[in-house]
């Protein structure tokens, strides 16, 4: 008679724990942004890209699959919704570009955040690699 065995994955750290639940969690309220409030990401869409609607769609159910996934209790799905996240910040990124050179010379509140915000997306593609890697586990 043999005995089942069963995998254990490893215990997540409470702070990876809090990155994946709160990266998750801002996924998916941002998916959730984008389809009530397109007007606000359509107008920083590159116009180049042309389709803005459908970019704008396509940006939220990334971020939506993206944070469902890293919400799930099942570890390798979390990874892959570590490596949802990190692609879409990286695809995002020309229009928080464009979102700032829209807003112009960094003089006003506005115009401040946008151009703070450029930098900031670094950290975020870090965190969303950490996921994707499962570091913390």
């Amino acid at each position: 008679m043999t005995t089942p065995t069963t995998t254990r994955t490893p215990e997540e750290s409470s702070g990876y724990r809090k990155l994946r639940l709160r990266v998750g969690g801002g996924l998916v309220f941002m998916a959730i942004l984008h389809v009530l409030v397109p007007k606000q990401f359509i107008k920083i869409i590159p116009k180049r890209l042309g389709a803005p609607r459908f970019w704008n769609l396509a940006a939220g159910a990334a971020e939506g699959a993206a944070g469902a996934l890293l919400l799930s209790n099942d570890p390798e799905k979390q990874k892959v919704g570590g490596a949802i996240a990190t692609a879409t910040f990286v695809a995002v990124y020309p229009a928080n570009i464009n979102m700032a050179l829209q807003a112009g010379a960094p003089t006003n509140p506005a115009a401040i955040a946008a151009w703070l915000r450029l930098p900031m997306q670094f950290p975020m593609i870090a965190s969303g690699i950490r996921l994707a890697k499962g570091d913390g586990r």
